[in-house]
């Protein structure tokens, strides 16, 4: 039997038993976007729609053990971070990206849940900073990390300009400020140290936003193990997250999650709670 070119990715994050964000949305995302996933879970969260009850984090010597364990087997062409809870994590996570040699590190610098819950120990932050954004190809912050990881309010398109400046001055490759949160047409900004890029996109009037963050980063992983170049990455991943976002399952009594398979239920002829749409 002829093995075929399977492109996978890893996602180092934290478990919503809810299903919208975390590693639930990061393995939604992957298999959406026809790449294998894989996974190191950090925290587990008893969370739901309405916010985030409890969260139980793992050694960290059994996080480096997972990424090992991925590593010794299968391997990943892109590997993505979400939350990572503690500063010990952070170097856990860092010292086996570097040990095991993995590229394509998008890191989505999760900070605070969609609820508002703290999902990062504010001690934590310096470290993720010095240890795992100089290894990263992409960082993506939305606009309040963005602040938190600068000192400085950032809510005009200008703000998300200096503030990329100032995240890719920490060691990323490339910054991607998301722009979701900005009062007039969301955009997001991507900033390579030199030139700056707009994606703009629509905004829908709907609550069911869970996961958007973790669902982008882990878009941006998904085309990256795929082959394309950051922008185009990026790009793409705009477009996924847009079109999740449009599907969008009134799912609890809070903010329901984006839907991952939007474009497969559209291309099967199904509406998006999977029920297969009249013909003509």
């Amino acid at each position: 039997m002829v093995k075929a070119d399977i492109r996978k990715a890893m996602t180092i994050a934290g478990s919503d038993s809810g299903g919208g964000a975390g590693i639930q949305a990061d393995l939604k995302t992957f298999a959406a976007l026809g790449v294998y996933g894989t996974s190191a879970i950090t925290s587990l969260t008893a969370q739901n729609t309405l916010g985030v009850q409890g969260v139980h984090t793992a050694p960290p010597d059994f996080v480096a053990l997972q990424i090992a364990s991925i590593a010794a087997d299968i391997g990943a062409d892109a590997v993505k971070t979400g939350m990572l809870a503690s500063a010990e994590i952070i170097l856990a996570v860092a010292g086996a990206l570097q040990k095991h040699g993995f590229s394509n590190i998008v890191v989505d610098p999760v900070m605070v849940a969609k609820s508002g819950d703290p999902l990062l120990a504010d001690a934590a932050v310096e470290t993720l900073v010095r240890c795992l954004f100089p290894l990263a190809s992409v960082v993506t912050p939305n606009l309040h990390e963005a602040a938190r990881l600068t000192g400085k309010r950032v809510e005009t398109r200008e703000d998300m300009r200096e503030a990329a400046r100032a995240v890719h001055g920490q060691g990323p490759a490339w910054v991607v400020v998301k722009g979701g949160h900005l009062k007039d047409t969301p955009c997001d900004l991507l900033f390579d140290g030199k030139d700056f890029m707009e994606f703009p996109g629509p905004r829908f009037d709907t609550p069911n936003t869970h996961g958007t963050g973790c669902t982008f980063s882990s878009a941006v992983a998904a085309f990256l193990a795929k082959g394309h170049p950051v922008p185009r990455a990026v790009e793409l991943a705009k477009g996924f997250v847009a079109r999740a976002i449009e599907g969008g399952l009134a799912v609890g009594a809070g903010h329901g999650p984006t839907h991952h398979l939007t474009e497969l239920y559209r291309a099967a002829g199904m509406d998006f709670s999977g029920q297969r749409r009249p013909g003509p």
